[in-house]
């Protein structure tokens, strides 16, 4: 798959479902942090769920196995620099954040503010060429997205402002926002060396394990051990939700740019977050105005930028 050959609405269609899925693991890896009363715990097992479902995928593709031979390759002839397959380690924030503050954020206000820092990564990272795709040129309507965007993710957590949620919480999944990013960027640039989806997300899986659970390791030395294990299987299909949603981030980042990839995912998140918060919120609190409006202001920010990019060829 090449910009050439994949439309860009396709990819932008993708990355909705996907981002969609991002919300869903969310509330799922929120909920069980909640019940084990160990957000560490609950984010390790999320990521080797995952890692476990990515190692019998390699055991019957050999692509994938060939792949990991290139990586090897490219990081031993330095083609490739070391850094740009510890993507898992941002991804491991990001599960750890939800397994510590989603159920206590709501999955709406969670979502928004990784927005932010999904966005301003983004930006950033285009204009620097990160990414496979090279370059963006920071165009007046991606710059019109991403401040659009800004000004929704603040309006939407405007009302947690001096409530009851500390503000540390609130910094959390902003900064998984930038991680996101980033990790975007160079797990797709592992996926051009190793001409394999499904070795950049392992190799993604692989390091963001090993984080979690090291530090998982810590947080009982220090704490003690978790409630026990929920019954529920629901609850542990977190890590299946991530291969998918980073395998598909590793294909499209290529085609869409950082930035574009990034927004795209948002309309998928914010529109599936609202909808669990409104459905089958996880306080009691309703969910504020200000959250909606945001929300819907957020995903005018992905037309902005979106429908004007989509108008230019993916090349530039």
């Amino acid at each position: 798959m090449t910009p050439r050959t994949f439309p860009l609405w396709l990819a932008l269609v993708i990355a909705m479902i996907c981002g969609a899925g991002v919300a869903l693991q969310s509330r799922i890896n929120g909920e069980l942090g909640r019940r084990l009363d160990d957000g560490f715990t609950a984010a390790a097992i999320s990521f080797g769920s995952g890692l476990i479902i990515l190692l019998v995928a390699l055991a019957v593709a050999p692509a994938g196995r060939r792949g990991l031979g290139r990586v090897r390759a490219a990081l031993r002839d330095g083609e490739l620099r070391w850094w740009y397959v510890c993507g898992g380690a941002a991804g491991a924030f990001l599960v750890l954040s939800q397994g510590l503050a989603a159920a206590m954020l709501g999955v709406a206000l969670f979502t928004v503010s990784v927005v932010a820092g999904q966005t301003v990564s983004g930006l950033v990272l285009d204009r620097v060429g990160l990414g496979p795709g090279g370059r963006r040129p920071l165009t007046p309507a991606r710059i019109a997205g991403a401040v659009i965007a800004l000004l929704a993710v603040t309006w939407a957590v405007s009302a947690q402002f001096g409530g009851s949620v500390p503000v540390w919480m609130m910094l959390l999944p902003l900064i998984a926002g930038l991680g996101m990013g980033w990790q975007q960027a160079v797990n797709g640039q592992v996926r051009v060396v190793a001409e394999s989806a499904l070795t950049a997300t392992f190799i993604n899986f692989l390091v963001g394990t090993i984080v979690l659970v090291v530090l998982m390791l810590v947080h009982w030395a220090l704490a003690g051990l978790p409630e026990p294990l929920p019954t529920e299987p629901w609850l542990y299909i977190g890590g299946a939700i991530g291969c998918v949603f980073i395998a598909g981030a590793a294909l499209l980042v290529r085609i869409t740019g950082v930035l574009l990839l990034g927004l795209a995912t948002v309309a998928g998140q914010l529109l599936t977050a609202l909808l669990l918060d409104l459905l089958a919120p996880t306080s009691r609190a309703p969910v504020a105005f200000s959250t909606i409006g945001g929300t819907l202001l957020a995903i005018v920010a992905v037309g902005v930028a979106s429908i004007r990019w989509g108008s230019r060829r993916a090349a530039e």
